[in-house]
């Protein structure tokens, strides 16, 4: 099983859930409709990777904050990204099919190490950095859902074990990339950065 850091020990998450369509101005660049209800998906442990490979030149990232659940509360805070076959997705939507062929694959969940959080929610930002150009960034007050009322609406249908991670969705700016280029991925606290996130790209050998 897949884990990922939170202090100095490592946690198996059972799953990583997932909001899309979380940001005004993402939603807008992509060329979708505002929900009338959160969007929620899955993604397995299988997906849980520390490392950025390159998959197809269509797959796209998205750089997202993330918070890592224990007790049914947020205990943790680290910086993610949710990868996407592009073509996969745009496909299955206009099938009305489920996303997981494009959106749960293996290394399509890529974490930082993940920090103890029990401050102010909504004093938190995020930045990703793509080699060396801000490419993208985001607030709370950005946010459709904030991340308390994300947690009641999954518990609402689905348990949340501790360990598990909630990725709060993305604002614009995603893109695809390629072998070599290079991602730091930053989560703020008001004027403190908090946890740092850094990514080589990697050729992936089957």
């Amino acid at each position: 099983m897949k884990q990922v850091r939170f202090e100095y020990s490592y946690i198996t998450p059972s799953k990583v859930v997932c909001v899309g369509r979380n940001y005004v101005e993402h939603i807008y660049e992509l060329g979708n409709e505002i929900p009338s209800s959160m969007v929620l998906f899955n993604k397995p442990n299988s997906a849980i990777s520390d490392r950025l490979y390159s998959f197809y030149e269509d797959t796209r990232f998205e750089g997202e904050i993330c918070f890592l659940i224990q007790q049914n509360k947020i205990a943790g805070v680290g910086f993610g990204l949710d990868l996407t076959h592009a073509s996969i997705q745009n496909h299955l939507k206009s099938k009305g099919l489920p996303w997981e062929r494009a959106k749960a694959f293996d290394g399509s969940a890529v974490f930082s190490e993940f920090v103890k959080f029990d401050g102010d929610i909504s004093k938190l930002s995020m930045k990703l950095y793509l080699n060396g150009t801000l490419q993208q960034f985001a607030t709370y007050d950005l946010m459709i859902y904030k991340p308390q009322t994300i947690i009641e609406e999954i518990q609402s249908f689905m348990s949340l074990e501790d360990g598990d991670i909630v990725m709060s969705g993305t604002p614009k700016g995603v893109s695809t990339y390629k072998v070599g280029d290079i991602f730091v991925g930053e989560i703020w606290y008001e004027d403190e950065m908090v946890v740092q996130g850094r990514w080589e790209v990697k050729f992936r050998r089957s």
